[in-house]
């Protein structure tokens, strides 16, 4: 049917690393399920399937680091997609219906057909009678199982082809998955395929090993580090290891990346983030280098009045408690996408020398790594949402990019990106179009200051808000009204 390729997961991804398979051949995956968990020089995402089928290979291991666009698995058509010799389609148990949970019933008749119709071919009497049985034993390899449950199952190390399931149509269920890990006689331990044939070649007992890997699954590096401590604690000669194996194979990561210079990350940070800090900041100042050739920027700056949208956000917080409070951040982003909605030329992408608008805002948020380092992932249907719908995902957003849990989607289209950095005192920010978008807006801090306003002066809390825009989609008197409709917006604030 195809094959599952490394996914580009921004205008600046060249390549990426596999930390986690989320399947395994001869699993079932439809289009949008979880298939696997990449490293990239930003973050690490979890990946979908862009197609419907049957997992045939993992061509990539664990830990391995990949050109974009490189085969990854290899899907195959479903059973239910495969003709039969008459030309219509055979459903059969295991397929797309099945693991829905939906009855399909055994096919016998065409199996029995085909031995009736060769049963006079001299010596085909086995080769007509094999697939008979055949369809009998197929269903059982492939219990329905959602998705979900079956990443469960991965995590726990249980094989869901092996499991009774209790749920409707013999589904496989979370506490089908829960009661066979509990069960078991002994974990297994997670690692790298490279890994394992590396541990058997050099005599390692994998379960010995503190994996460093994601959710500690043993590394090619840790059966390595492992391998140099015994090779130092054996005797210098006649040992029963006098020959140290083959030498230790680097992994494609750590050959290629060079070492992380200490002015690229903060003191005391371990060599592993500063690498990946330093592989970040190459790649965004790659992609920041290449907006500022290639796209005409142009630059407008206004003061936001907060007053009405401060007033109402501090009454509706009075009435709730600290988890569930607003903050102004929140106001900005909705009306930012509102606004966006009204003014076109500002959300969207220009590719192939053409504006290409998008009827949805996809709102990419500028998120500060813990370690260093800047991702802007996206509040999908930011202008859909509301205001407490917008803060919630943007609280659980934050968190999944600083624990590296990002989606593949997030990344891919943010249709504009905001950032704020009032929070670290600045008063405005004007910001580098992130490539193929055609605007960015920045937000200071939220500050009192003095305004007048009909010959009366007096103090309001206020935002510098900044628009750097595409002059080949936009210009001024566009990008004008965009911010001007953002104020607006602000001055209702209970319409967000």
């Amino acid at each position: 049917m195809g094959d599952f390729l490394m996914p580009s997961l921004g205008a600046d991804m060249e390549h990426g690393k596999i930390v986690e398979w989320l399947v395994k051949p001869g699993d079932y995956v439809r289009r949008g399920d979880l298939v696997a968990v990449v490293d990239t020089d930003k973050t690490v995402m979890d990946v979908e399937s862009f197609q419907e089928g049957v997992v045939a290979d993992l061509l990539v291991d664990i830990g391995e680091t990949v050109p974009v666009g490189t085969p990854l698995a290899r899907i195959t058509a479903t059973p239910a997609e495969v003709e039969t010799p008459a030309g219509e389609p055979t459903p059969q148990k295991g397929t797309a219906s099945a693991a829905r949970g939906e009855a399909a019933a055994p096919v016998t008749e065409a199996p029995a057909a085909a031995a009736e119709s060769r049963a006079g071919a001299p010596g085909e009497e086995a080769w007509a009678a094999a697939p008979a049985a055949a369809p009998a034993a197929a269903p059982a390899a492939a219990p329905p199982i959602a998705p979900p449950v079956r990443h469960l199952a991965h995590r726990l190390g249980v094989d869901p082809g092996r499991i009774h399931g209790t749920g409707r149509g013999g589904a496989v269920t979370r506490a089908d998955v829960e009661h066979a890990a509990a069960a078991r006689p002994a974990a297994r331990v997670r690692s790298a395929p490279r890994a394992r044939r590396l541990a058997a070649e050099l005599g390692i007992e994998l379960s010995a090993l503190s994996g460093t890997g994601p959710e500690g699954a043993v590394t090619v590096t840790d059966v390595q580090r492992a391998a140099a401590r015994q090779a130092e604690a054996a005797p210098p000669a006649g040992g029963p290891r006098e020959a140290a194996g083959p030498a230790p194979v680097p992994l494609p990561a750590e050959a290629a990346a060079p070492s992380p210079s200490p002015a690229e990350a903060p003191a005391g940070t371990p060599p592993e983030a500063a690498g990946r800090v330093a592989s970040l900041r190459r790649a965004i100042g790659t992609l920041m280098s290449r907006s500022k050739k290639t796209i005409p920027h142009y630059y407008l700056s206004t003061t936001l009045d907060l007053r009405a949208a401060v007033g109402w956000m501090q009454s509706v917080n009075a009435q709730r408690p600290v988890a569930a409070r607003l903050v102004p951040s929140a106001l900005l982003l909705k009306a930012t996408a509102l606004a966006a909605m009204d003014v076109p030329e500002i959300n969207g992408f220009y590719e192939d020398g053409a504006h290409r608008p998008s009827t949805t805002v996809h709102l990419g948020v500028a998120v500060a790594l813990r370690r260093g380092g800047l991702v802007a992932p996206a509040l999908h249907d930011a202008q859909t949402l509301s205001v407490d719908e917008l803060m919630e995902q943007l609280r659980d957003l934050v968190g999944r990019a600083r624990a590296g849990r990002l989606q593949r989607a997030e990344m891919a289209d943010p249709t504009l990106t905001v950032t704020n950095l009032g929070d670290l005192g600045v008063d405005s920010v004007f910001g580098v179009i992130y490539p193929p978008q055609v605007a960015m807006v920045g937000f200071g801090r939220v500050q009192e200051q003095p305004w007048a306003e009909n010959g009366m002066l007096g103090v309001r809390p206020a935002v510098v808000a900044t628009l750097s825009a595409d002059h080949r989609v936009s210009d001024g008197l566009r990008g004008a009204r965009f911010l001007a409709r953002i104020d607006e917006l602000l001055q209702r604030p209970e319409a967000l």
